[in-house]
């Protein structure tokens, strides 16, 4: 099992699992994280950290669609070991629909903090 972010993290990115991660497994793009799966040991100590719950085991039935996601980007996003600063309108997106669509960026963060 592994664990893995979804669309409701576009254009929140709270980082707060960051700081919690004890493997440093996750990526940055330009407006949201992904975990690196073969990288993640399965803790689940960011899954509760995440304000607007975009982590979710790999074995839930809502995951699968962003497994692959979750593997592709977090082989070229910069990996982030410290929290940064969410967006200044982070709370406009949260708990938004179909995020995936309107606002996905395959960009790598620019995150300074690695």
């Amino acid at each position: 099992m592994t664990y893995i972010v979804t669309e409701a993290c576009i254009r929140c990115k709270y980082m707060d699992c960051v700081e919690v991660c004890p493997v440093d497994c996750f990526y940055e793009g330009e407006n949201m994280l992904v975990i690196h799966p073969d990288e993640c040991i399965d803790c689940g100590v960011c899954e509760p950290e995440c304000p607007p719950e975009a982590i979710l085991p790999d074995t839930d039935p809502q995951a699968e669609q962003w497994l692959e996601l979750n593997r592709e980007y977090s082989e070229t996003w910069p990996n982030i070991s410290r929290k940064g600063e969410p967006p200044a309108d982070a709370e406009e997106y949260r708990g938004m629909a179909d995020k995936y669509n309107k606002f996905f960026s395959s960009n790598p963060g620019s995150s300074d903090q690695v």
